[in-house]
């Protein structure tokens, strides 16, 4: 029997997905999973195609073509661990084991070290794109070392998505945990991304009393112009589903509640290791803390009232100012995260580069959206930027919106809905923009109860005041 090129361990949709999707492109692929339904559901959707699927892990090796290439699609966390000791008795050195989940970056260093000792290979890659994306083109964030990424690259290049000029979504981030890393930021933008969205579609429902068919008309149109995404694109799709045993709008039945797998928690905790602010992708994951607290939320609305929710004004300029604001809250989500990435690529030297990754996230990804081109181009014109921010094209297209984004805050705030995440990014870009802030009160503070010192504007060094009086 021919050897196989490719292994695949995890037969869940995504596990099954990526199979197909490989084989598709011509490469010959032996799965295998614990669990006999999903090697039964495989076997089923394998018919006819190049792909086995192995009944045990002896079989699973013995198919393989060497050095083996061997894909792990299971759960993050520790049934990575189980996977890889349940390979290591049957594997050579020389061999590759491809973490395609989920992985906290730090695990993926631990196991690369670890391995890299017994004379293996291991490479952390980022996968982004659901389901769909891993059946006809995910992006695809690799991280490792180089001869790995070499080694496996002419299958990555095939089964990746393809941006509109036809550049394959996929690049080798950097060493160690770099992919997972990238990867771990994407979703920490998708959080944010998704969260602004819903603010939008909050005060233009709940607050104008926008119905559910102009919401749709309302995406639709903003998807052909400076918003076309994704994630634009799938909202306006939601908004015309209606439940078919009820006939009422699907939205309406759907709980307020709102889960997560970590990514995003994870990437809101590194930021602090880094030193990078990034208000709007934790207010988004702050946003589905505070969601699952439904219960809670229940009693509070019971005893507490708040302003009306009836907007009053032109609700035609309300939706103009939210497509605006949206806009550059998106715009502030972005920059936080690339700028999240330039920190963590000198703190764990990855040597990132901002550029390729904006240009990989344009296709197959969730957060796939058309300002992805201006992104990359406006980093690979001035790779050091310190910040999106600074670039003049995005500067001007803030300063264009900047009357109705504070708009539609105040409206929110006057109407009592909440907008954490758009008034996130209003507060961050307001606090880059200033050249004078109010930390000097805390320095201050913190000479006064501490001794800490405090910097002047006056004079270099560090100083120290002594502020009783007695």
């Amino acid at each position: 029997m021919t050897q196989k090129q490719f292994g695949l361990i995890g037969l869940g949709v995504m596990g099954q997905n990526l199979a197909l999707n490989i084989e598709r492109n011509g490469i010959r692929v032996v799965s295998y999973d614990h669990f006999h339904t999903a090697r039964e559901k495989m076997t089923s959707l394998a018919v006819g195609k190049q792909i086995e699927v192995a009944a045990n892990i002896g079989d699973f090796i013995d198919a393989l073509a060497r050095p083996r290439h061997i894909l792990l699609m299971v759960p993050a966390g520790e049934p990575v661990d189980i996977a890889i000791q349940e390979l290591k008795p049957w594997m050579q050195p020389g061999d590759l084991i491809i973490d395609g989940g989920n992985s906290y970056f730090m695990d993926t260093e631990r196991r690369a070290q670890a391995l890299s000792a017994e004379g293996f290979h291991f490479m952390g890659l980022g996968v982004s794109g659901g389901a769909e994306g891993a059946l006809w083109g995910p992006s695809l964030m690799a991280g490792g070392d180089a001869a790995s990424y070499e080694a496996v690259a002419p299958v990555l290049l095939k089964m990746a998505a393809r941006a509109h000029d036809g550049k394959p979504c996929v690049a080798f981030m950097g060493p160690g945990g770099a992919g997972h890393y990238v990867k771990m930021v994407h979703n920490g933008i998708e959080y944010g991304d998704m969260q602004l969205i819903a603010e939008a579609y909050d005060l233009l429902h709940h607050g104008a009393g926008v119905d559910y068919a102009t919401l749709h008309e309302i995406f639709a149109k903003w998807n052909k112009g400076v918003l076309a995404s994704y994630l634009i694109e799938i909202t306006a799709d939601i908004f015309t589903h209606v439940d078919e045993e009820t006939q009422r709008p699907l939205l309406d039945l759907i709980l307020d509640r709102a889960g997560q797998k970590g990514t995003g928690k994870w990437t809101s905790q590194n930021t602090l290791d880094v030193g990078a602010a990034i208000p709007t992708l934790t207010a988004a994951v702050n946003g589905r803390l505070l969601s699952s607290l439904k219960e809670e939320r229940l009693i509070a609305a019971e005893m507490f009232t708040g302003p009306s929710t009836v907007y009053q004004g032109d609700t035609t300029a309300l939706i103009e100012a939210v497509h605006a604001a949206l806009y550059a809250s998106k715009i502030c989500a972005y920059a936080q995260g690339m700028a999240l990435l330039r920190a963590a690529s000198k703190e764990y030297n990855y040597d990132l580069d901002l550029a390729e990754i904006a240009r990989i996230w344009r296709a197959g990804c969730i957060i796939r959206a058309d300002f992805l081109d201006d992104i990359a181009r406006i980093f690979e014109q001035d790779p050091d930027l310190p910040n999106l921010l600074l670039d003049a094209e995005i500067s001007q297209a803030i300063a264009q919106r900047q009357e109705a984004w504070r708009l539609v805050v105040g409206t929110a705030v006057q109407l009592g809905i909440s907008m954490s995440g758009t008034m996130a990014s209003l507060g961050y870009f307001d606090s880059y923009r200033n050249g004078r802030l109010p930390a000097n009160l805390i320095q201050a503070q913190r000479d006064y109860f501490g001794a800490h010192t405090f910097e002047r504007v006056d004079r270099l060094g560090h100083f120290h005041h002594n502020w009783s009086r007695t």
